[in-house]
């Protein structure tokens, strides 16, 4: 080869790196943009009310489908949900669950997507809560125009339509109907799982998605024993959730862990729908080895303790398990924790409730009286750290009985002010002197939530000796 023709290929490979459109996985030239119209039916699908090979029902996401074209179908309806023990939502979905089924596809792959409005549809042995109404589907994940393919259809109408998917990552999707807020918070979402066109750079033993969502939960009125909650519409625009969760339920992942081994690599799908609050997720006892801003491998970091969410932002993680144990996801902005934003990834089983109580562990069965269900909540969340009902002593007293040992007045006046009952009442100074002049500190209860505490304890006092409490026996 002459020096001549050494510097001619030098010259044609450095004028090739320079082209963008010779390297850019994202060229838009190369991109399908032109979707055929959508197409809006009087036609009634009756059959499931999900479908496709591409879908994942849980938080463990099946294989990819080698189709390119994966034709999904995700009808709304109307149902009630349990998000917490003992609350019994009115809620909107897709596919008939929340979160609605997760879509997996690659980069370049089309997706054919059906969806009938169901909403009108009566839900079994439930007297309808909500009306049937518009609905849509938006979906993240595509480039089409939202006046075609997004339009709200009536209940017994079908919308078709179909798209490519063009850049890889998490991408949420959700229905698209004014009041879109409302909707959101009523169940109405999901996620779209795209890897890149080559796959990921790396290989994993488990995968897992996890969607952190918020509840606007108001109580049934209080003569209505077992009643139904619904959307509270004040709070909603406050921004002020009930519940904070993962995968649609309160302390989601705690009863049925996901599963991981000592020494496996794990790799999460994290999505935050929101609809109005941001998300510091931590997985407790390691730490990200990567992290996928968005799930685009494109936007990779490094050794990562939390990762940052927005509404509607994702992230995919990775990171190895070192030893046996629970290692506890979390959003570390911990008021959402309280709240019930708290899964686990177990190499065993049934991990030892006693070592994750400090984390907001599920202690007790669950009423149904509304007061009762909050207080249980509320204790979960501010009183496991020092507290069982039926578990024993720990810093403090094990509470199990105590509506039998204390009048509700006592009770009230301690939950209201420790500080001043410690002062003049002896039975207080007495349990002061006994857990080694601990103090409990004040908690700042209002009346209404002092309330709730004492339905709690009334409820878990009259249930029948030597019955099983989630983990824990009445003693």
């Amino acid at each position: 080869m002459t020096p001549r023709t050494l510097a001619a290929l030098v010259v044609t490979a450095s004028l090739a790196g320079c082209n963008p459109s010779a390297q850019d996985p994202y060229d838009v030239s190369k991109m399908d943009l032109k979707p055929v119209p959508a197409k809006v039916s009087g036609e009634r699908h009756k059959g499931a009310f999900a479908e496709g090979a591409a879908l994942s029902t849980g938080a463990v996401l099946k294989p990819l489908d080698p189709s390119p074209v994966k034709t999904v179908r995700l009808d709304t309806t109307h149902k009630i949900i349990e998000i917490a023990p003992g609350v019994k939502f009115s809620a909107w979905t897709f596919g008939d669950q929340v979160p609605g089924p997760t879509v997996r596809a690659r980069v370049g792959d089309k997706i054919r997507f059906s969806m009938t409005n169901r909403s009108d549809e009566a839900v079994p042995g439930i007297q309808m809560v909500a009306a049937p109404m518009m609905h849509s589907m938006d979906f993240h994940a595509a480039m089409v125009s939202p006046q075609d393919k997004y339009r709200s259809i009536a209940p017994g109408q079908t919308i078709e339509f179909e798209f490519t998917l063009n850049y890889p990552g998490i991408f949420m999707y959700h229905c698209g109907t004014p009041m879109i807020l409302e909707h959101i918070a009523s169940g109405m979402y999901g996620a779209v799982i795209v890897e890149p066109r080559g796959g990921y750079p790396t290989k994993v033993d488990r995968e897992y998605v996890v969607i952190q969502s918020e509840f606007y939960a108001k109580p049934p009125p209080r003569s209505a024993k077992g009643g139904i909650y619904t959307l509270d519409t004040d709070r909603l625009r406050a921004a002020q959730p009930t519940h904070t969760v993962f995968n649609g339920v309160h302390n989601g992942m705690v009863k049925t862990p996901l599963a991981a081994k000592p020494g496996e690599r794990v790799r999460l799908h994290v999505l935050n729908v929101g609809p109005s609050k941001t998300s510091s997720f931590h997985v407790v006892g390691t730490i990200f080895d990567r992290v996928w801003f968005e799930g685009n491998p494109d936007n990779q970091m490094r050794g990562m303790q939390t990762v940052l969410l927005g509404s509607s932002n994702s992230a995919t993680v990775e990171f190895m398990i070192p030893e046996e144990g629970s290692y506890i996801m979390v959003d570390h902005h911990f008021a959402n924790a309280s709240q019930g934003a708290i899964g686990l990834i177990s190499t065993a089983a049934k991990p030892p409730a006693q070592d994750l109580e400090h984390h907001n562990m599920p202690a007790t069965a669950t009423p149904t009286d509304p007061e009762a269900v909050q207080g249980k909540l509320a204790f979960e969340s501010k009183c496991l750290a020092c507290h069982t009902i039926g578990g024993g002593k720990k810093l403090g007293p094990d509470l199990a009985g105590v509506s039998t040992r204390r009048t509700d007045d006592w009770l009230a006046r301690w939950l209201k002010s420790p500080e001043t009952m410690l002062k003049t009442d002896e039975h207080a100074k007495a349990m002061l002197k006994e857990y080694n002049n601990i103090p409990m500190p004040n908690q700042s209860l209002t009346d209404a939530e002092i309330r709730q505490f004492i339905k709690y304890f009334k409820w878990y006092d009259a249930q029948p000796t030597g019955s099983a409490a989630a983990g824990h026996e009445k003693h």
